[in-house]
Order: C-alpha cells, then sequence, then structure tokens
C-alpha cells in the first residue's frame, strides 16, 4: 500500500506541477501536527514503546513458561499451539514504534549537540534488539530504519545481533559518561511539562548499570557456547545494578484515556486474564505442597500477594470449573499484586542481576558468591512485593511481609542454607519465582531445555500441539522461539520465506520447535 500511495503522489505531482504543490503545503502546514521535534519529547515514546513491546510478548510467554493456564482448553499457547498474530506486536512495537524513532531522536540530539539522549537512544535499542531476537531469532537489523528506501529489510544472524547488542550498550555507556556539561539540554525536562528521561529521571548512573546489567543478562544466555565466561558476567554485575533502586520498569501512576494504553497489561482494565488462572506449577513452588520441588511445611509468605491463600492452579489443557478459583468474585489471577493497574512492568531488575550472578558464580566454582546472590536475590524480590496495600479494588488488599517472615523463609528448608545445599536447580527455582510474568523465564527454561530436573513441577499440555508433542525427546516437545509476525508475513514474504530455508522449517509447528543460535551448542 505504501508503495502504491509512493506512486500516487508522484504521479499527481507531475500533472499539478512542483511548485504549485509546495506552495500549498507551505499555506497549509497544521501547527498542531508537527513534522519536527526535540529529542525530549521522542525519547519517552521510546522508552514506553519498548516497554510495551514486552507486555505484549508476555501475553504469550506467561502461557509457554506455565506461570498462567488458561481455565478452559483453547487449542492456544498454553497447548504450544502459536500463530503468527502472537509475536505481530512484539515486531511492530520494535521496529514501528520504539526503536524506529530512534533514528530521528539521534538526528535531532547530534543536531542540538545532546549526547545523553544518543547515548539513551543505543542503550534502549540495545534493549530492543535483545529483545526481539530472544523472544524471534534472527532479526533485521543492517537493512532496517530506513523507512522507504527499503520496506522488506533482509534479516540479520543472531549471532551478529548479539555482537551489535553488546556494542550498542558499550556506545551507550561512553556516551553517559560525558559531563552534563557538554549536553545543551537535560535529560530529564520538569518544565514546563515533564520530558525526557521517564525511565530514570536522568540519573545517567542508572543508565549506565542498566546497560551493564543487560550485557549480563545476554552473555548469561550463552551457556551452550564454548565462549561461555562466567567471570566476564560477574564482572558485568559487579557494574550494575546496586539495589531495587536501579530497577528497569515502568510504574502506571494515573489512567489516562485510552486505557487500553496506560494501564497494566496484566491489570482488569485491560482484562486480558478474565479466562485465565494460575498455573500448578507456580502454585506448588509458593505453597510446599505437591512436586519434586516441594518443601514440606513451608508456605512462602510471597503466596498471598503474587496470588492468593486458597489458589490451586491448573495445569495446561485441563479443563477448569467455572467457579474454580473465583476469588472476590473474579479471577484469583486479579488478585495478584502483578495485576494491579496502576502497578509496575518490569524489564530488568536488581533481583534478577543477583539470580544472574548467583548462576555465573555457581558456574565458575565460587560457591560463596553464589550463596550470597542466591539469598540476597530472595530477600530483594520479597522486600519489593512485600510492602502491603491495595490493587484498587477495595476487596483485595495484599499483606506486608514483615522481616521476621523473610528472616523465617530464608532459613527454612525452601533456601539453600550452604554451599554444600546449593546447586543449579535452587537458584533456578528462586529466580522462577522471582521473574514472575517476565518474558525472559522463557529464556531460561529454553537454555536449561526445560529440565525437568531444575523445572520439576512442569508439566507438558494435556493435548498439546500434536506437532511438538511427536517429537522424538522433551528437549524438542516445547516451544523454542516465536513465529514471524503477521505483518511480516504479508509485507516482507521472502525474507520470512529465507527464516524458514535457514533453520529448516518446513511448517509453523515445526518452526517454533527449532533452537536459536544461542540455544545450541
Amino acid at each position: 500500500m505504501k508503495k502504491y500511495l509512493l506512486l500516487l503522489g508522484l504521479a499527481l505531482g507531475g500533472g499539478l506541477g512542483l511548485t504549485s504543490c509546495e506552495s500549498f503545503l507551505d499555506v497549509n502546514t497544521d501547527p498542531n501536527n508537527p513534522i519536527t521535534s526535540t529529542p525530549n519529547f521522542l525519547l519517552p515514546s521510546i522508552i514506553s514503546q519498548g516497554f510495551q513491546t514486552q507486555m505484549f510478548t508476555s501475553l504469550t510467554t506467561t502461557y509457554i513458561t506455565q506461570y498462567t493456564v488458561r481455565k478452559t482448553p483453547a487449542s492456544s499457547t498454553d497447548q504450544f499451539t502459536l500463530s503468527n498474530a502472537n509475536s505481530t506486536n512484539t515486531f511492530n512495537y520494535t521496529y514501528f514504534y520504539s526503536a524506529g524513532t530512534i533514528p530521528t531522536m539521534t538526528a535531532a540530539a547530534e543536531q542540538e549537540g545532546s549526547p545523553y539522549y544518543i547515548g539513551a537512544g543505543k542503550i534502549m535499542l540495545a534493549m530492543d534488539l535483545a529483545h526481539a531476537t530472544d523472544m524471534l531469532g534472527d532479526i533485521p537489523y543492517t537493512e532496517a530504519f530506513k523507512g522507504a528506501q527499503n520496506y522488506t529489510p533482509q534479516y540479520d544472524p543472531q549471532e551478529q545481533i548479539y555482537q551489535t547488542i553488546l556494542t550498542l550498550c558499550d556506545e551507550g555507556i561512553a556516551l553517559m559518561q560525558k559531563p552534563a556539561a557538554e549536553n545543551f539540554r537535560p535529560l530529564y525536562v520538569t518544565s514546563p511539562s515533564v520530558s525526557g528521561d521517564i525511565l530514570f529521571r536522568g540519573d545517567t548512573q542508572k543508565w549506565i548499570r542498566f546497560a551493564n546489567g543487560l550485557k549480563a543478562r545476554q552473555l548469561n544466555h550463552l551457556v551452550k557456547k564454548s565462549s561461555y565466561n562466567p567471570q566476564q558476567i560477574l564482572d558485568l554485575v559487579g557494574k550494575s545494578m546496586t539495589s531495587s533502586a536501579d530497577d528497569a520498569q515502568i510504574q502506571f501512576i494515573q489512567a489516562v484515556a485510552p486505557l487500553t494504553a496506560t494501564t497494566n497489561i496484566f491489570g482488569t482494565t485491560r482484562n486480558n486474564y478474565a479466562t485465565a488462572t494460575f498455573s500448578t506449577n507456580i502454585i506448588k513452588y509458593l505453597n510446599g505442597n505437591v512436586g519434586g520441588a516441594a518443601y514440606p511445611g513451608v508456605i512462602d509468605p510471597r503466596l498471598p500477594i503474587m496470588a492468593t491463600a486458597t489458589s490451586t492452579g491448573n495445569d495446561p489443557g485441563v479443563a477448569q470449573a467455572a467457579t474454580a478459583n473465583i476469588v472476590n468474585g473474579f479471577t484469583d489471577f486479579y488478585s495478584s499484586w502483578y495485576a494491579r493497574d496502576l502497578g509496575y512492568f518490569e524489564v530488568m531488575t536488581f533481583h534478577e542481576l543477583k539470580f544472574i550472578e548467583a548462576e555465573a558464580a555457581f558456574r565458575a566454582g565460587d560457591k560463596g558468591r553464589a550463596l550470597n546472590a542466591y539469598r540476597a536475590g530472595i530477600r530483594a524480590h520479597m522486600q519489593k512485593i512485600g510492602v502491603g496495600g491495595s490493587n484498587g479494588n477495595p476487596a483485595v488488599t495484599f499483606p506486608l511481609i514483615t522481616q521476621a517472615q523473610i528472616d523465617a523463609y530464608l532459613a527454612s528448608a525452601a533456601v539453600a542454607q550452604n554451599e554444600a545445599q546449593l546447586d543449579l536447580k535452587r537458584i533456578m527455582e528462586q529466580k522462577y519465582i522471582a521473574m514472575f510474568l517476565n518474558p525472559e523465564s522463557w529464556s531460561d527454561l529454553r537454555r536449561l531445555d526445560f529440565d525437568p530436573a531444575i523445572y520439576v513441577n512442569l508439566r507438558y499440555p494435556n493435548n498439546a500441539n500434536a506437532t511438538l508433542a511427536g517429537k522424538a525427546d522433551y528437549k524438542d516437545r516445547w516451544p523454542r522461539r516465536m513465529l514471524p509476525g503477521a505483518t511480516e508475513v504479508l509485507y516482507n514474504p521472502q525474507a520470512v520465506a529465507k527464516l524458514f530455508s535457514d533453520v529448516q522449517a518446513t511448517s509453523n509447528d515445526d518452526y517454533v520447535s527449532k533452537p536459536l543460535w544461542w540455544d545450541r551448542p
């Protein structure tokens, strides 16, 4: 359609004469729709839409990672039937709304001399690309973001994208280290209206810590590669987030029309989980009840905050009575701290970094550091969500997690008490709890092959997608990637066809079962 509009415009230009056309456009410039902007008015959208990208992805991944299941089976994501529609927003919000605006902001920042904005753009681009490639695999970059010059960019290999992410982070860090005096415009503007850095409010050190944390996360994905270097990851963690105050998150503080864009993707207003409940998998981790990860008698104080004290969960693909797991007249999912309309959406947190540190230290043989980081990650997550209060619904209030409760849980059988008790299973089960609903959990499950010795409560879905269920072993029976977005199938079909050819996939179901580059030795 864009090509046809371009040709029509050229035809009209030739018939009317360029001079008269230009004169007409000059007279009819709409002052309420500017075609240029300063970088402080572009960065907020880049940040918010980048976070929105990951929100939309989570609507698929929460079912694959078995945080949630549907109360009524629907041959959908929790039974491993994926479609191009599942990933359309992941692709479109990356390329059209967040990363696609970065070149415009960068050009404006370069023109006025504001390197902090260029640095923020590079780090945000790294975040956008990291998320897109970890969900989709190969993605466009070298031919992307060219507008009308190229509507059908080729896809770059994921290994190359990973190098780009690391480079962008390094370049962004270098720019954030420049003196404030070298910037024409402050990174965070509060008057006459708030604009600029809505993520860290102009704190360049937090941007630097975020970039280092992003590098640590991406490098920790490479456990199957000979290049995996746990010491490099530990060095980056040491330069990353120092407390939960550094968390890269958006907090919804005001519901503004349209509410579908300004409230939590997990909240009641957007109502994406009206037919969902918690999986038995996550509930078993919290109630110490049944399964190989059970610690009898140890009830996690996070249970009535993340779910409810009475939540039983459900297995994927199993029908549940309409009245089951209903609390205060609505599905128990909406009783969760994570389902507050004006709550947080977390992209990267301090507690995640502590679990990355624990895993890397464990793999490096430094069990003392691993144990300390593991326990610090648990503590940080409990302190963050255990602040008490309401989710906006008068019928739902969250209990406070006291220091005594934290101490008791850390001293319980549910938590490794010494180096001898610590293993990868212990680290990853606590990370799985603390990363509740975050799409990054899918990366963990994939790189650890959904190992039942680590994730003991996972249940293969009842009546799962027959193509995946027919694979030779459990490693290949779980989704390993999302499909290309529906818009790419429609408007960039040759590049999509090459994707299928490169991974030797003959069908959509075959494609989603193929491991990504970092998911293979």
